[in-house]
């Protein structure tokens, strides 16, 4: 098999599923994906072909032999875009809720990468030709402040302040139920859930290290208005870490909160909000700090409540 990914099952893989042993370590596959080169025959367990739902019981050899991949392109859409600030080295942009960032499985078109290509014409490559410019990301029920890189000596000094910790995010959340400190921390590893892949889970000693900090700034009867700063920048990080001490944020039923609140019109997005960044300017070294307003229909939801 050539370009073969060779792997071993240790010990702790007994009775796990080919697919889900698959999915957990090559996760820059999708599950379906890696499904259908099983099906194909491009994974072989102990040099045989094998079902996804084949159970290890651990010490096997598995060789998965990736097919070739599409390759994709992004491409500019006339769309509507809010740019907070722009220079030569970088955009910030309001990103509304809803808006995937870049184009993947499924959304090839309507991202925003696609409404900044047609408005700024060239961005940054290092990341690629499906992500022109991006060098962080919000998920798509997320609004708030996003930096995109327009030079590719802009696009790595930023990727280096985001790997140093050295970016400041702050995000606005409302969550359900009463958080009684005024201020804490949250410090659990967030990683993929082992049985629901689209979903990510704060376990101890699992996944990668993410803190999260808290301020409480607004109270409501059955919610409480929070500041958070994060340290780290996992997927769905904030949202894990709130419902992992009892606390989804509003309109988030990946991870908990309920569909409907008793006299609110239903959210059809996340109540989390990235209100501000602060950084250096990749040329300059000036500190620049950039904020994004509480979306309006955020705003008029939150002063419904009691």
């Amino acid at each position: 098999m050539a370009n073969t990914i060779r792997l071993m099952a240790g010990p702790g893989e007994a009775n796990k599923r080919l697919d889900v042993y698959l999915s957990e370590q090559l996760g820059q596959f999708s599950r379906s994906r890696l499904q259908e080169w099983v099906k194909d025959g491009r994974v072989l367990v102990c040099g045989a072909k094998a079902k996804p739902a084949l159970l290890l019981r651990g010490g096997e050899v598995v060789e998965v032999e990736p097919a070739e991949l599409p390759p994709l392109r992004a491409f500019a859409e006339d769309l509507p875009v809010e740019v907070l600030y722009e220079d030569a080295d970088l955009v910030a942009v309001n990103k509304p809720a809803g808006v995937v960032v870049h184009m993947g499985a499924g959304n090839r078109s309507g991202t925003l990468v696609n409404a900044l290509l047609h408005r700024f014409g060239k961005l940054s490559e290092v990341g690629g030709t499906e992500r022109p410019g991006i060098v962080h990301r919000l998920d798509r029920f997320t609004s708030g402040v996003l930096l995109v890189a327009r030079t590719d000596a802009a696009h790595r000094a930023l990727a280096a302040q985001f790997a140093a910790r050295e970016v400041e995010k702050r995000y606005l959340a409302l969550v359900h139920g009463k958080v009684k400190a005024e201020a804490g921390r949250i410090d659990k590893p967030v990683g993929r859930d082992p049985v629901r892949r689209v979903k990510m889970a704060a376990r101890s000693g699992r996944g990668r290290p993410a803190l999260s900090e808290y301020k409480v700034l607004r109270r409501f009867s059955a919610f409480t208005l929070l500041e958070v700063r994060i340290a780290t920048g996992r997927t769905h990080q904030i949202r894990v870490h709130l419902s992992s001490i009892g606390h989804p944020v509003a309109g988030d039923r990946l991870y908990g909160a309920p569909a409907r609140v008793e006299g609110r019109p239903a959210l059809d997005r996340v109540f989390l909000h990235a209100c501000r960044l602060r950084f250096r300017s990749p040329s300059t070294g000036e500190e620049l700090q950039l904020e994004a307003p509480l979306p309006e229909e955020l705003e008029e939801w939150m002063e419904g409540l009691l």
